[in-house]
């Protein structure tokens, strides 16, 4: 018998919980539910939870997968058929011996289609039934530039021409770098086929090609393939490319209609364009522009239904064309784009406490309750003289003149801008200094012929000068001599001391020149931009429908086009409307020219292009105010560094790129000067032109220096008195007292100088932009004569 063995009771023993479910199936548990659903917790942190966040966003997934179709087929439909919109593809050579015409010919022929050609145009259409669309070419031909941008504006494809033997040059590279600001739609690259270079073997056609690749890939670097259109299976991808698929978005056409004009008329003054509407809606009681003419109203969009061309189907004889939208004046956009300046309103001064209390001693009836000074309205007095100025008074330094002669107060006074700085007072919406540049700026040949010797040292001068006075900028930025034979109070009249550049108060409504009475203003332009590219998707003729457009007195010119066809582009709500424009640019690192504030440029942005003298200042980071939104005035656009250029231009919405252009003596050869984008219309920016007056320590104890050769007579001494010195070191200090009678002074700062150190005295002047006025190529002006007069109501 074994013994049994003693064991102690297990007090911490472990029992687990049976489970309950007996590993039962879904359909059991269903069973036993019989039905009752359990409400889920809010709280609860169970595996129930981590299902639904699966769900959603799965479900999420799917939504955006159906947006992203549904938006696909939005932007296709209108493409949809042999019978509907063509898309409309650019073929823009960079190269000289790239034939745009075998371009083509050799993708017609990769699926056996022929091609028609449009009367009175350089355009060939094709119906590429296989991939069941139509295509409408717009060959350019090479050293076109601007026939290049503007086809570029209105593509949904862009098919770039490259030559095996000949390198793109510096045209070509201006032109790309040129569509590339502009903004792209979808690129194709191609090498027409050329019976000259079957001697080129495979092996080097496929080094040629990569190379040509790895060139476009820098301005392009979505393109994956370079076609050589003498190979079929190429020619039929290519084609494949142009037919299919969704076209890449542009922004700046994003929520702008436009129409391509098929067939285009002109009679009594009334321009009949038949065409597709693209884009989004086209509303008649909005603006059109027509590029190169300006901005006009549209009295009434009538239908203009094609026939299919399938000649078995019974087409009816007599099409009745529908109004589809009519103008309606009371809510149509006026041609007015400035306002008209009211001379009763010129005071803009408010009166101060002081003047009230002085008015109710001489006994004057004052009234009990008066309003504060609203927007735009100046509560202070601005005097002459120095003496019983307030803090914020003190720092003006002001005169009567209303004309900003700016070129009195320029760097070095040059001729040329004192011819081209002083405004005109008029009705005309161009100065006539600004008119009577681009008129000289047109004088130019496309020929070259040698200069006389003594023009030719002339002009030696003039470069060597504004080199000189480039270097000068970039070395002593803003230094400036005090003349002797004028007193510097007299000189610097228009000029003020701001104690800090960033916080002291500038008012941006005070001493406003007259040109500020006719530009428009928004309380929130943002708000508004939303508001109105609101409004435009919801009016109008829906994009596809084919229109017959009636447009009001426009010259007879506009119908007669060369090459590629009319394009009437659709303006938003108030795009018409003249404010100040605001654009962040940056210099093209291939051109190596100076660019200097106020030098005539061309302005592109959006459909619009203008001749435009802008005024460059400093960008702040992140595009920030600041305290007062005052910004430094630039003379000069400088490489490696943002700066905003503002003129007087049509305000425009949405994201828009710009291109500055300078003209050449070639018609069609312009140099690429900055690129950027809009920024905004701000009419209270205050763009500050800088001068800085330099003199030396002639004598030095400690915190105490004798200056000389800032001033050179007592009274400019005691004018500038207020205004605080610095020096080059890091020292800032003020006058203390005026010395003998040749314009030395005793100043004193706040830590000892040293005499090799230079005393400094900042002063500053607001400056304005300038008129813009419409841009038109030379062919142009002899079809219609001069500008006319009226400029502030047919505007480019």
């Amino acid at each position: 018998m074994v013994q049994a063995v003693h064991h102690h009771r297990p007090t911490f023993k472990q029992q687990n919980k049976p489970f309950k479910s007996k590993h039962a199936t879904k359909s059991a548990l269903k069973d036993i539910a019989k039905g009752r659903t359990q409400r889920p917790s809010p709280k609860s942190t169970a595996v129930n939870t981590a299902a639904q966040l699966r769900f959603n966003r799965r479900n999420t997934q799917k939504q955006i997968q159906a947006a992203k179709r549904a938006a696909l087929v939005a932007a296709t439909r209108i493409f949809n058929g042999t019978d509907g919109a063509p898309r409309i593809v650019a073929v823009i050579p960079l190269c000289e011996g790239a034939d745009t015409e075998d371009a083509i010919r050799a993708l017609s022929s990769a699926v056996g289609e022929e091609l028609e050609g449009v009367e009175g145009h350089k355009v060939w259409r094709m119906k590429a039934h296989r991939f069941k669309t139509s295509l409408m070419f717009l060959p350019v031909q090479y050293g076109r530039y601007w026939d290049a941008l503007d086809a570029a504006k209105v593509a949904d494809y862009v098919l770039f021409l490259f030559s095996p033997t000949v390198e793109v040059d510096r045209k070509g590279d201006t032109l790309l770098r040129t569509l590339q600001a502009q903004g792209l739609p979808t690129v194709v690259s191609v090498v027409p086929p050329d019976p000259l270079v079957h001697s080129i073997d495979q092996k080097s056609r496929s080094a040629i090609l990569k190379s040509l690749l790895s060139f476009i890939q820098y301005f392009e670097p979505s393109q994956t393939r370079v076609y050589d259109l003498s190979n079929s299976s190429d020619s039929l991808i290519a084609l494949r490319s142009l037919a299919e698929g969704h076209p890449r978005e542009v922004k700046w056409r994003s929520g702008r209609p436009w129409v391509i004009g098929e067939e285009v008329d002109w009679e009594d003054g009334v321009l009949k364009v038949t065409g597709i509407v693209r884009g989004v809606r086209l509303s008649a009681n909005r603006l059109v522009h027509v590029p190169n003419f300006g901005d006009y109203a549209v009295s009434k969009i009538m239908s203009a239904p094609s026939p299919p061309s399938n000649s078995h189907k019974r087409i009816p004889m007599d099409i009745e064309p529908q109004v589809l939208s009519e103008r309606v004046p009371s809510s149509a956009d006026s041609l007015s784009s400035t306002n008209i300046p009211d001379d009763m309103a010129n005071e803009q001064t408010w009166p101060t406490q002081e003047e009230l209390d002085n008015a109710r001693v001489q006994g004057h009836d004052m009234p009990e309750n008066i309003p504060d000074a609203g927007k735009g309205i100046t509560p202070k007095r601005i005097k002459r003289i120095p003496k019983g100025m307030s803090e914020y008074q003190a720092s003006w330094i002001v005169d009567d003149s209303d004309d900003d002669q700016e070129s009195e107060e320029d760097f070095h006074d040059d001729a040329s801008d004192r011819e081209g700085d002083i405004e005109e007072q008029d009705h005309e919406m161009v100065p006539l200094d600004s008119v009577t540049d681009v008129e000289t700026d047109r004088k130019s040949v496309v020929a070259f012929h040698d200069l006389d010797a003594e023009e030719e040292e002339k002009q030696l001068k003039e470069w060597r000068n504004r080199v000189q006075e480039e270097r000068d900028a970039q070395q002593f930025p803003d230094e400036l001599d005090t003349p002797q034979d004028i007193p510097a109070r007299t000189r610097f009249a228009r000029y003020r001391g701001m104690r800090s550049f960033r916080t002291s108060p500038w008012d941006p409504y005070e001493n406003l020149p007259r040109d500020y009475a006719r530009i428009f203003e928004f309380d929130d332009f943002k708000r508004t931009g939303r508001d109105v590219q609101k409004a435009a998707e919801a009016e109008g003729v829906e994009p596809g429908t084919r229109v017959t457009i009636y447009i009001d007195g426009v010259p007879e010119g506009a119908s007669i086009t060369r090459g590629l066809p009319l394009v009437i582009y659709g303006l938003l709500e108030h795009e018409h409307k003249k404010t100040v424009l605001h654009f962040t640019v940056q210099r093209n690192t291939e051109y190596d020219g100076s660019v200097r504030s106020k030098d005539p440029l061309t302005l592109c942005y959006g459909p619009r292009r203008l001749r435009v003298n802008p005024v460059y200042s400093q960008h702040t980071r992140g595009g920030g105010k600041g305290v007062n939104n005052v910004h430094r005035f630039e003379r000069f656009l400088w490489h490696g560094t943002t700066m905003v250029a503002s003129v007087y231009a049509p305000v425009i919405f949405g994201r828009q790129s710009c291109t500055l252009l300078r003209e050449t003596e070639g018609v069609e050869v312009p140099e690429l000067v900055a690129m950027g984008s809009f920024m905004n219309p701000d009419t209270t920016r205050i763009i500050a032109k800088r001068i800085i007056l330099t003199g030396h320590p002639f004598k030095v104890h400690r915190k105490s220096a004798t200056v000389r050769y800032m001033f050179f007579n007592p009274d400019d001494v005691q004018y500038f008195k207020p205004i605080q010195l610095h020096t080059k070191h890091g020292r800032s200090g003020h006058i203390r007292e005026s010395l003998g009678t040749h314009g030395y002074f005793k100043a004193h700062f706040d830590g000892p100088i040293s005499q090799m150190d230079t005393v400094c005295m900042a002063l500053y002047k607001r400056v304005y932009p300038r008129w813009s006025e419409p841009w038109r190529p030379k062919s142009r002006e002899s079809l219609d004569g001069p500008t006319s007069k009226d400029e502030d109501v047919v505007m480019g």
